[in-house]
């Protein structure tokens, strides 16, 4: 069984730990979200929906036989899900797997989407690519206008909302914008976290140098990927008052995980693209 929910400082984060190379489900550390959406404002019903998209490339386990599998695991978590997995924990949970015999990739599925459900509080989807799929698995770039582009004075850098502003006297606009400059950091440890983001709405023409800018602001902003998407979501949303509203993010891999939040408040028909970028 997974832990019970925690405050972040009270998990492996930041802390000599001795790794578990036999399955133990209670490496996993749990962290209610509702703590951090209460700072934004965020009570009952949600304003958005959304998955985290969770990608795994270090997970191996052994045969009935004692030779070693690999394969790469991808977590689909709901964001309407009481709990987040604090990352750390991740990795000591999937390298419990490495000496531990399975009669099957199908054998670990089954573990994986039991402890992974019980640790983020509801059921998620887990899927696994095995070695002979390596080859089909492609990069992409987030698609849309680019905000990097802009020759823009930078003084300070932390997240303000007030930087955000559309003009309602315009006609509404369906925009894509897209950053590579978001970086945050580690609510816990302050290590850097990097990403690429990319924010669809539809509704007044929002301010592209002061987007940017508030995008930047989160370069010594100390909050977990998911809480620094929801962030930008609920910002842009109350200062911007757009029709529709979807944020995407993608972050590069530590410890052999990236972690993706989406948030949306309009339906697509289809989830964001799962290809990686480069810097992932």
């Amino acid at each position: 069984m997974a832990t019970t929910p925690n405050n972040p400082e009270a998990s492996p984060l930041g802390k000599a730990v001795r790794y578990q190379s036999q399955y133990d489900p209670s490496q996993l550390f749990s962290i209610p979200r509702q703590d951090k959406r209460a700072e934004l404002n965020i009570a009952g019903s949600l304003p958005f929906f959304g998955i985290d998209i969770w990608n795994a490339y270090e997970v191996s386990w052994l045969n009935m036989r004692g030779k070693p599998q690999i394969a790469i695991a991808t977590i689909m978590v709901p964001a309407d899900s009481p709990n987040i997995v604090e990352s750390k924990s991740m990795k000591l949970y999937l390298n419990s797997f490495n000496q531990t015999r399975l009669g099957g990739h199908e054998a670990l599925l089954e573990l994986l989407r039991s402890d992974l459900s019980n640790g983020f509080g509801a059921p998620v989807q887990v899927s696994l690519t095995m070695p002979d799929a390596f080859a089909k698995m492609g990069i992409e770039e987030l698609d849309g206008l680019l905000l990097d582009r802009l020759d823009i004075e930078v003084e300070d850098y932390a997240v303000d909302a007030d930087l955000l502003k559309a003009n309602h006297e315009e006609p509404p606009v369906e925009e894509t914008l897209v950053s590579h400059l978001l970086k945050s950091n580690c609510l816990v440890t302050g290590q850097p976290d990097w990403g690429s983001v990319q924010i669809r709405y539809v509704g007044a023409p929002i301010n592209q140098e002061g987007l940017l800018k508030y995008l930047i602001g989160f370069r010594n902003h100390d909050e977990f990927h998911e809480q620094c998407v929801e962030r930008i979501f609920m910002d842009i949303l109350r200062q911007c008052k757009p029709q529709k509203l979807a944020v995407y993010a993608r972050y590069t891999r530590r410890g052999g995980i990236d972690i993706n939040p989406w948030r949306s408040n309009f339906s697509t028909g289809k989830r964001p693209s799962n290809l990686r970028n480069a810097r992932q």
